[in-house]
């Protein structure tokens, strides 16, 4: 495999705190969260009436109407968080469309078509059920719409891993270009699953916070008050590149990945393993492959869902793999605004992750007032904090035991 080295060279968010990347970005400065009670659909009844959505959302502004119509809101998002990624890395053709791919991830589809489709189903019968309802629902079509979008032919698929879907889209995109497979990878994450279906089965398994009378305040990782993530939609996508092919074109630089660490706890299928081994041998594993030595990362975006067991064993796995050096160490939740987008979610905090080392600005943990003693380091608390970071982790954890740590690296 060839070493070559991967770069960002283009950043696309649509989150419940801003429609794109500079949006979102001030606002996770800021401490600002996206959580309030849900306007989509009637909540009377659920245990939880609350998630991160995003508002506003037009996607006739970068697809065609009919186009649209034919999508799941989850690939309207992902088309609209690509548009603004390729729009940045000033890649609006590609030299050659099949040295150009994409990968981008989601832990569901389209949910929301499947729901709707199913009741059409329920109330007509076989013949009321959309033609076009495979393939607005299925998860892999978010890829296909970028690559018709962009006219690349590379490498094109997507991922499922639960919460670690998109953390393993942009692995697999930097090996494609790593392999030599392509130049230029669109990878990523999306998702849109605030829907009935969802909202009951996580509130059901108790996995969602049911601070229903205060949602702003409801994700608050490493907490001792927490009660469970909030969800979330979304998408989030970067332009990857080889180092080479990004300066022969001039293209600006954001940041480069230097490696990742893919694991599977083989314990439960929703609780991490209790020792951590998985989430340790992850960090472990970036942290080699990147030739780093522990002591050089300085910041984690944390996997940090606001659920009492994640928070507590990503914490002691960050222990265990860094030593005294965790002391020195800034960690921070994006999910603490943005809620958990589940598939997408390992993206949007890459973008974070890649921002925070472009402007030495490290986001905040909001919502952490009453520290839990097991959850014992440098959080961010609540205000972001003002400094230059050299190498970074991002951690995304999945049901199933799915482990991911990507590795970034500042650009000087």
């Amino acid at each position: 495999m060839s070493q070559c080295n991967v770069v960002i060279t283009g950043i696309g968010l649509v989150t419940a705190v801003g429609l794109d990347t500079e949006t979102t970005w001030d606002a996770v400065k800021a401490g600002r969260g996206g959580m309030a009670t849900i306007e989509s659909f009637d909540t009377e009844g659920y245990r939880s009436n609350f998630a991160a959505e995003v508002r506003d959302f037009d996607p006739n502004q970068t697809m065609d109407p009919k186009d649209a119509r034919k999508a799941d809101r989850y690939s309207q998002f992902a088309v609209a968080a690509s548009v603004e990624a390729m729009d940045q890395a000033g890649l609006g053709e590609v030299d050659d469309p099949f040295r150009a791919g994409v990968i981008i991830a989601s832990g569901i589809g389209g949910m929301l078509t499947f729901e709707d489709q199913h009741a059409r189903l329920i109330r007509r019968g076989s013949r009321g059920v959309s033609p076009m309802f495979i393939p607005m629902m299925i998860a892999d079509m978010a890829a296909g719409l970028v690559s018709i979008r962009f006219g690349l032919r590379g490498p094109n698929y997507c991922t499922t891993s639960a919460c670690a879907s998109a953390g393993h889209a942009i692995a697999s995109a930097c090996d494609q270009i790593r392999l030599g497979a392509a130049d230029v990878m669109i990878a990523g994450g999306s998702e849109a699953a605030v829907c009935p279906m969802a909202l009951a089965g996580f509130g059901n398994m108790k996995a969602l916070s049911a601070r229903n009378d205060d949602p702003a305040t409801a994700s608050r990782p490493f907490d001792r008050d927490r009660d469970g993530f909030v969800l979330g939609e979304g998408a989030g996508v970067l332009v990857l590149e080889s180092e080479e092919h990004a300066k022969a074109r001039g293209a600006t630089i954001l940041g480069r990945i230097v490696g990742y660490g893919a694991t599977g706890d083989a314990y439960h299928m929703t609780q991490p393993a209790t020792e951590g081994h998985g989430a340790i041998a992850s960090m472990e594993q970036a942290i080699r492959v990147g030739g780093l030595a522990a002591e050089q990362v300085g910041y984690i975006n944390a996997h940090g869902t606001s659920t009492p067991w994640n928070d507590k064993i990503e914490t002691l796995a960050i222990r265990k793999v860094f030593g005294d050096h965790a002391e020195r160490l800034k960690v921070s939740s994006t999910k603490s605004m943005v809620g958990h987008l589940l598939g997408a979610a390992g993206a949007v905090e890459a973008a974070v992750t890649v921002l925070a080392l472009r402007d030495g600005i490290l986001p905040p943990t909001i919502n952490l007032t009453n520290p839990d003693p097991e959850c014992d380091l440098d959080y961010c608390a609540n205000e972001a904090v003002a400094q230059r970071v050299e190498y970074a982790l991002s951690n995304s954890f999945g049901f199933g035991g799915h482990n991911i740590t990507l590795c970034f690296q500042a650009v000087s």
